[in-house]
């Protein structure tokens, strides 16, 4: 009997891409780091712009959204192998790096508002994960 509501939901995305992995991370995160249950949807940049413009206002895709009212983030697949490919580093490192960030938002973290405590943390976390370099780091860079 599957799950009928799963850690992470996939919509649209190659086969090729490592679900297993992905939804191993999200696990850890969820027992580690958040110590609540949430839902992650990776899927297009389509539907990342809808959801964007719906709750933000913003008419742009975006690379993650998070729901904190609600434990829920959305994670843009093509967005995530861009910047994969633009870092260096494997789209399921991308997709790792993006959920960390979520779930940093779902814990009421905000990079724009917060002197630096949620780069801290993400930087903290990220070192301890093994990620490649964080969100917050590659921005202010």
């Amino acid at each position: 009997m599957s799950d009928p509501d799963p850690l992470v939901a996939f919509r649209r995305i190659p086969e090729t891409f490592d679900r297993t992995a992905v939804e191993s991370f999200a696990r850890l995160l969820q027992k580690r780091l958040l110590r609540a249950e949430f839902h992650c949807l990776i899927t297009t940049d389509a539907e990342l712009k809808r959801l964007n413009q719906h709750f933000r206002g913003k008419r742009s895709p975006t690379d993650v959204l998070s729901f904190p009212g609600s434990n829920e983030l959305a994670i843009s697949y093509q967005r995530a192998r861009a910047q994969a490919a633009q870092f260096g580093h494997s789209v399921e490192d991308e997709v790792r790096i993006l959920m960390l960030h979520g779930v940093l938002h779902l814990l009421g973290m905000d990079h724009e508002t917060d002197q630096g405590a949620m780069a801290r943390r993400e930087s903290l976390w990220r070192a301890k994960l093994n990620l490649p370099t964080s969100l917050i780091q590659r921005t202010v860079a």
